[in-house]
């Protein structure tokens, strides 16, 4: 039996619950991630980003404040089996990198690699995490590891923060890291089959967003639906009496996000 890492909640604080869809989840992730601290500081006075996928996607819009096609703006992304609906995403859009304040026009992620130090933040979205066991993990078809393959020594060598923006749909039950080695040591049938890396980063989830948004906190109260909210999750959020009124106004701007296709 797991031991439950829930505590008590105290007398004086309350709890409400909310649904998100996956598009909710992603807005609420990049407001979350546009008002870190951290994240604030170094827009201004360092180098942040953001690297292309679809809750990054999101992410840009809060960071920038302005609407972009976020079709434009995927690597790669899950579609369901036989469905064409992939054809409406590509990588069109540069590389949204912000240093000293200002956006860095039509520079890759890999031009300022090199220039990174500590205190600048690199953003990278996710496949799986184990909330419990604060795992992230991606999955890797690229033949010399894609993105993560690309930064993640830079980041461990100079004290880089990779921040992983992940929305709570993609959590699972299993070690990610034996999840890993699983695919690593047993022979593939067939073609198509992605490793999976287990990342030093940092999750950032519909969780870490609550707590900085309104300083709450929050639980994974329940998951699924039909009719648009597959994938949606029932937020519990547990707080003083101002914290629930402050994440019913943030809830308020994200509960009927549109479905991004």
């Amino acid at each position: 039996m797991m031991i439950p890492n829930i505590p008590p909640v105290p007398e004086d604080m309350n709890c409400k619950s909310y649904v998100l869809t996956v598009a909710a989840g992603k807005r609420l992730i990049a407001k979350g991630i546009a008002a870190m601290s951290e994240v604030v500081e170094c827009v201004e006075k360092g180098t942040l980003v953001i690297t292309k996928g679809t809750t990054n996607a999101y992410v840009v819009e809060e960071i920038l404040g302005v609407p972009i096609d976020k079709t434009q703006y995927v690597t790669g992304r899950t579609t369901p089996p036989g469905s064409d609906v992939g054809r409406q995403f590509s990588a069109s859009m540069p590389d949204v990198i912000i240093q000293n304040g200002r956006r860095l026009e039509g520079a890759s992620y890999t031009d300022v690699l090199g220039d990174l130090q500590s205190g600048d933040i690199i953003l990278k979205g996710a496949n799986a995490i184990n909330y419990d066991l604060d795992q992230v993990g991606l999955l890797i078809g690229h033949p010399t590891g894609g993105t993560l393959g690309a930064v993640v020594g830079t980041c461990v060598a100079r004290r880089i923060r990779l921040i992983h923006p992940v929305g709570l749909e993609k959590s699972t039950c299993e070690d990610l890291v034996a999840l890993a080695n699983l695919v690593a040591d047993t022979p593939h049938v067939g073609k198509g089959s992605p490793s999976l890396w287990v990342s030093p980063g940092e999750l950032f989830t519909e969780i870490e967003a609550v707590r900085i948004l309104c300083g709450a906190d929050a639980y994974c109260l329940a998951a699924g639906g039909v009719g648009g909210a597959e994938g949606a999750v029932w937020l519990l959020v547990v707080g003083g009496v101002e914290q629930i009124e402050a994440f019913d106004e943030v809830y308020a701007e994200v509960a009927e996000e549109p479905a991004l296709v």
